[in-house]
């Protein structure tokens, strides 16, 4: 036995597959035992008779071989399964002494350069357990470098530890949001591989979205090895939805005119418009109201109440202003005619989402006796919304780590690390709601003659103003790839998905009320027109910078230059809203 060389795991394995085979064999001897043993004669006479017996006979000879076949098949099957028990428990008595030899040989070997270097000679560097800890150095002699930790948030990963003479350089960390990646440890000195960068951390929070962190670079080879690779970019973070601001307050209302009241026909001056927007103010100021009209005595004569005043015009941060309402206008004596002053329209918003200024509303006419006809004023359309705020672009990813050097002798250098992908465009605000439309002026007949001709028509109700677009979705951003050392370049990061479009405003609400009909033979006026709902914002755009490879690297002396990476794709554009 002291020449003899086994692999217990090889023997359990022959053991199992025996076993399988015994099982097959029995299966099919049993299957075949009916119809041999039980051979039924071909006629009466005594010849079949005898033949018919000489096979059953071979049969039951042949079933009884079978068992004995089986038995010793189990039996050497069961010798084999206990030899590989045995070959394990003598290989673990044997390796127990010489494992525990090792640790003591090793132990004493690498005490000193532990003590004096903190790293062995012989034996793997340690990986790093708390947050941004490098790896520890592998042996002087022999062995890899440790793994560096990741980073928390705001701090780089550990790099990776280095190799000694013989060996594989350890992989640098994750850094923590915001931070780059651990760099990767270099490789033996005379032989062995550097190890890859960590990577970079993601962005952190802002307007446009935080640019994700730098990764790590590879390590670098020695003599003969390959250059590790550079770590992947960070991803960029999203950018921020538009928010739409609080206009500012608005300027000084239109001046109203005197009403004016007299014999004949009258008419009322205009309202005077709105301040406009100015400063700390910049919504325009409401249009004055008309100057309202009477005419108290004479036949024949119209009195006209004076039309609103025009709205102020809003700059930059305000809102829509709202227009001047229409005087009234009243005829006191017989066969005069009655008409309201229009009412002003509202103007546009201009603050990104403010709403459109209201329309005036429209002046009431009324006769009080006689033959007459009075008209209500029309009232002001409302004013359209303003445009939603654009949402905040979406930031770069971090570039790729740069691969690291290859051997001096021999050995190509690390592949670039591939660029960060960017970040979404932030989703744009929603439009403004259009302005009220106003309401029409009444018109009102009280006849008091004995054959009157009373004719009122109410005034149009103003029609409510447009809703503002929305805001346009945010750019996504990619980033190029960094060219390495003797490597292929890094592939280029993605461009980020344009910001989804915002919602559009909200439509303008039903227009003015329509003037009350005459008693007889009136129209009725007609209401205003609901304003159209605001147009949904458009999807921001995809990445505007496709993210181009690194340019290739040369060889030491005699490996072929790398490859230039790909490039990186397009972000999709926004949905629209």
């Amino acid at each position: 036995m002291s020449f003899v060389i086994a692999v217990p795991e090889a023997v359990s394995v022959a053991a199992a597959d025996l076993a399988s085979i015994g099982s097959t064999i029995s299966s099919a001897t049993a299957a075949a035992a009916l119809p041999t043993a039980g051979v039924v004669a071909a006629a009466a006479d005594e010849v079949s008779a005898a033949i018919a017996a000489i096979f059953g006979a071979h049969a039951q000879g042949f079933q009884a071989l079978s068992s004995q076949a089986a038995a010793f098949h189990e039996q050497f099957v069961r010798a084999l399964v206990a030899g590989a028990g045995s070959y394990a428990a003598a290989d673990a008595v044997n390796a127990a002494p010489l494992q525990a030899l090792e640790q003591g040989v090793l132990g004493a070997v690498n005490a000193p350069t532990q003590a004096l270097l903190g790293r062995p000679i012989i034996g793997n560097g340690t990986n790093g357990t708390t947050p941004g800890e490098p790896g520890g150095a592998g042996g002087l002699l022999f062995g890899n470098g440790g793994n560096g930790a990741a980073g928390a948030a705001g701090q780089p990963g550990g790099a990776g530890g280095a190799a000694g003479l013989i060996g594989n350089g350890g992989t640098g960390g994750t850094g923590g949001a915001g931070a780059a990646g651990g760099a990767g440890g270099a490789g033996g000195w005379l032989y062995g591989n550097g190890g890859g960068g960590g990577t970079g951390g993601s962005g952190v929070a802002g307007v446009n979205g935080g640019i994700g962190a730098v990764g790590g670079n590879g390590g670098n080879a020695g003599l003969i090895g390959a250059g590790g690779a550079g770590g992947t970019g960070g991803a960029g973070l999203a950018g921020a939805t538009g928010v739409n601001p609080t206009p500012g307050p608005a300027a000084s209302t239109g001046t109203s005119p005197a009403d004016v009241v007299g014999p004949g026909s009258q008419t009322g001056a205009s309202g005077g418009t709105g301040g406009t927007g100015v400063g700390l103010t910049p919504t325009g100021g409401t249009g004055g109201e008309g100057a309202s009209a009477t005419s108290n005595s004479g036949t024949s004569v119209t009195a006209t109440g004076g039309a609103g005043g025009s709205a102020g015009t809003s700059i930059e941060g305000g809102a829509g202003a709202t227009g001047g309402a229409g005087g009234n206008a009243t005829v006191s004596d017989f066969n005069g005619n009655a008409i309201g002053g229009n009412g002003a329209n509202g103007t546009m918003g201009v603050a990104p989402g403010s709403a459109g200024g209201d329309g005036g509303n429209g002046g009431n006419a009324t006769t009080i006796a006689g033959v007459g006809a009075t008209k209500g004023g029309s009232g002001g359309s409302g004013g359209t919304g303003g445009t939603g705020a654009s949402g905040g672009n979406g930031s770069a990813g971090g570039a790729g780590g740069a691969g690291g050097t290859g051997g001096t002798l021999f050995g190509n250098g690390g592949n670039g690390g591939v660029g960060g992908s960017g970040g979404v465009g932030g989703g744009g605000a929603s439009g403004g709601a259009g302005g009220i439309g106003g309401d029409a002026g009444s018109a009102t007949v009280d006849g008091t003659s004995s054959s009157p001709i009373i004719l009122a028509n109410g005034g149009a109700g103003g029609n409510g103003g447009a809703g503002g677009d929305a805001g346009t979705g945010g750019t996504g951003n990619g980033v190029d790839g960094v060219a390495t050392v003797g490597g292929a370049g890094g592939t280029g990061g993605n461009a980020g998905d344009g910001g989804t479009g915002g919602t559009g405003g909200v439509g303008g609400v039903p227009g003015g009320i329509g003037g009350r009909g005459g008693l007889l033979s009136g129209a009725v006026g007609t209401g205003g027109t609901a304003g159209p709902g605001g147009a949904g914002g458009s999807g921001g755009a995809g990445g505007t910078s496709v993210g181009t490879g690194g340019t290739s690297g040369t060889g030491a002396l005699s490996p072929p230059p790398g490859v230039n990476g790909n490039p990186g794709i397009n972000g999709a554009d926004g949905a629209p809203g």
